[in-house]
Parts: C-alpha cells; sequence; structure tokens
C-alpha cells in the first residue's frame, strides 16, 4: 500500500512539473515587448522644410502642428501689410515733393516743407525695407520652425525616461549628496 502511494505522489509530482514546465515555455513564447519601436525616417525634416518653402505654413501642417499656420500668416500677413503701406506712403511723398519741384505743387501737402517732405519720404522708405527683411525673416523662420519641429517629433520622449533629484547620503562622511540621476525602466 505504501508503494501505491509513493508511486502515486511521485505521477502526481512529475505531472504537476511537467505542467508547469509547459506553461512556462508557452509564456516565453508569447511574451510581451515593451519596447514598442518607431520607425524614424531621416528625410521628414527636409520633406517638412521643403512643403514650408513651397508654401508657408504647410510644413506645419505635415508636422500636424496646425495652430502654428495662423501665426505664421499672421505674421507675415502684417509684415507685407506693413511694407505695402510704408511704399504707398513713401510715394505719397514722393510725388508731392516732385509736384512741388515741377512748379505745381499738391495743395493737400502745401502745409508741409521741402525738408518735411524730404524726410518723411526717408522715413517711410526704411520702415518699407525694414518691413520687408520681416517678411524675409519670417519666411525663413517658417522653414526653420517645420524643420526642427520635424526633427524633435522624433525624439523618445515617454514615461520610461525620466530625470529626478535623489539626495542619498555619503557612505563615509554620512553628510547628504544631492545630485540627478537619469532613470531608464526597461
Amino acid at each position: 500500500m505504501n508503494k501505491i502511494i509513493f508511486i502515486g505522489l511521485l505521477l502526481f509530482l512529475f505531472g504537476n512539473a511537467a505542467i508547469f514546465a509547459q506553461a512556462k515555455k508557452d509564456a516565453v513564447l508569447q511574451s510581451k515587448d515593451t519596447l514598442k519601436l518607431t520607425e524614424i525616417d531621416p528625410l521628414t525634416p527636409a520633406k517638412a522644410a521643403f512643403f514650408s518653402a513651397i508654401l508657408p505654413g504647410l510644413g506645419q501642417a505635415y508636422n500636424k502642428r496646425y495652430w502654428k499656420i495662423p501665426l505664421v500668416y499672421g505674421a507675415m500677413g502684417t509684415s507685407l501689410y506693413l511694407y505695402a503701406d510704408n511704399k504707398k506712403k513713401y510715394h505719397e511723398y514722393r510725388d508731392a515733393y516732385k509736384s512741388r519741384l515741377a512748379g505745381n505743387p499738391d495743395p493737400e501737402y502745401a502745409r508741409f516743407s521741402d525738408a518735411t517732405l524730404i524726410k518723411a519720404q526717408e522715413l517711410y522708405q526704411r520702415n518699407a525695407s525694414l518691413s520687408g527683411l520681416f517678411v524675409i525673416g519670417f519666411y525663413v523662420l517658417n522653414i526653420i520652425d517645420a524643420n526642427v519641429d520635424a526633427a524633435l517629433i522624433q525624439f523618445n520622449v515617454n514615461q520610461t525616461l525620466s530625470v529626478r533629484p535623489e539626495i542619498t547620503p555619503d557612505a563615509v562622511t554620512l553628510k547628504s549628496n544631492m545630485g540627478l540621476t537619469l532613470n531608464y525602466r526597461f
């Protein structure tokens, strides 16, 4: 009788060990990959810059940063408006000065002296030039923003990366040491 109980106990233990071994083997085959690989396309920043060069704001749309498009058009549109307005005023004062020199003074500008008309021309010409530079500057800034934003989208900034302050006691002096730790959880 003891032999039968002993054999039954051995079969029970070996049978369970075989079942658990099989379960572990299946678990290894079905393990989850905790690191999600994302494909990095090195041409994405160049595409975004190219699209922004073709049409301002198109690179921001390519990067799915739609809220930046009104900023791009607002900056460039304001600069273009100021350029056109300053050019128009420059031509008005220039035509008034030319008509005065020709002997046919414009009654609207009769209250201004010749020196005032010349200074107004210089002022509006300078302002128009600056506004034109701002248009070009915002256009280039639009391209740079699309390029940098597309490059920064590809960086890994998930929860497994962290930087936090840490205070640890020194093993020799038992004084507190302060520092930063960079942690990466697998």
